[in-house]
């Protein structure tokens, strides 16, 4: 109500007969720090106190006391990217259950950019970054500034080894070649992604070699890189499907996206997906079961991704040894791979 004074942690310790240091390790410490701080029964008295007077704390001043801003910053190429947007809110929603505010910034997947959006998220006064629009040679990770901050990545990797959390893209790209091997596609094609981004290399690179294991190599005509969205997808699969004589019965694409983009290549050939030409994705994103030829996807846990990056940065800020984290796919089957051509290839 107006004109009510705010509760306050001296006015707390005058109304239990305490000294104010006791309250204020109580209310604004650790769990284990506060536990320490008082017995157990004036720890439980002053919380009820500041409960039935509803005490907040002053997250300003908490972090002038401990030299932490509980801000995290996260990068990312594009929000508007649903995969990313997804990841994000993992990511605030685990930041918030900590007490801990985020705040997103684009990139464009430009590494001059990059460097700039670093720089201006350190002069924030971070606790530390989320990155999500890492390059594989990690040449914007090189920042002085950046050194002296924790950090994790999130859905990419580095060849470097910094700990990330990411989808086992590797395995993802094998779950897609195994699948179409069973219906019997010999001639295939990738829309492979940016060569610079882990999530396209790993995804393609995972796909290529179980076509090789099954006696099947995949020539390096049918793998065309691509920007990540519907634009790239289709220049892609144009250029894989233009030429009917030499036209592979499958392709993948590495994120939804681009297999949209390659189901309107399709589309402006004639082509009917799951009858002439079986198509395949990757993210399972919500809108591709929606489709009016659905569409055979990679499920990545996205959200999941969020979430266990900034558990693993709380983890380096506390300054723990933290090791990098895979997160499993799953093959979803849908009508855009359609039935069999063929005895299976396994």
């Amino acid at each position: 109500m107006a004109g009510e004074r705010p509760v306050t942690l001296q006015g707390i310790a005058e109304r239990l007969g305490l000294h104010v240091s006791t309250v204020s390790r109580v209310l604004n410490g650790r769990d284990g720090g506060s536990a320490r701080a008082a017995s157990g029964d004036t720890a439980r008295r002053i919380r009820e106190l500041a409960d039935e007077l509803g005490y907040r704390p002053n997250p300003l001043a908490a972090g002038l006391r401990t030299r932490r801003s509980n801000l995290i910053g996260v990068l990312v190429p594009r929000l508007s990217e649903i995969v990313m947007a997804t990841i994000y809110e993992g990511a605030e929603e685990a930041a918030a259950a900590h007490g801990l505010s985020a705040f997103v910034t684009n990139t464009h997947d430009e590494p001059a950019l990059q460097r700039e959006r670093i720089a201006m998220v350190l002069a924030r006064r971070v606790d530390g970054l989320v990155i999500g629009d890492a390059h594989l040679d990690g040449a914007a990770l090189d920042l002085p500034a950046l050194r002296d901050t924790p950090f994790v990545l999130v859905n990419r990797r580095t060849a470097a080894g910094h700990p990330s959390v990411t989808c086992d893209d590797r395995l993802g790209g094998r779950l897609v070649a195994e699948h179409l091997l069973a219906l019997g596609h010999r001639s295939v094609g990738v829309v492979a992604g940016q060569p610079f981004a882990s999530t396209g290399a790993d995804r393609t690179a995972g796909f290529v070699e179980r076509y090789r294991e099954a006696g099947l190599p995949v020539p390096a005509a049918r793998v065309v890189h691509s920007a990540f969205d519907t634009a790239g997808g289709r220049h892609a699969a144009h250029r894989l499907l233009h030429v009917p004589e030499d036209r592979p019965t499958a392709l993948f694409a590495v994120n939804d996206f681009a297999a949209i983009g390659a189901a309107g290549a399709a589309r402006d050939l004639g082509l009917r997906l799951g009858r002439d030409l079986a198509l395949a994705g990757f993210n399972d994103t919500p809108l591709v079961a929606e489709l009016p030829v659905p569409l055979t996807s990679v499920h990545s846990p996205m959200t999941e991704q969020g979430r266990r990056a900034v558990e693993l940065l709380l983890r380096r800020i506390a300054g723990e040894d933290v090791r990098s984290e895979v997160l499993t796919p799953r093959l979803v089957a849908r009508a855009s791979t359609g039935r069999s051509v063929g005895a299976p290839l396994l």
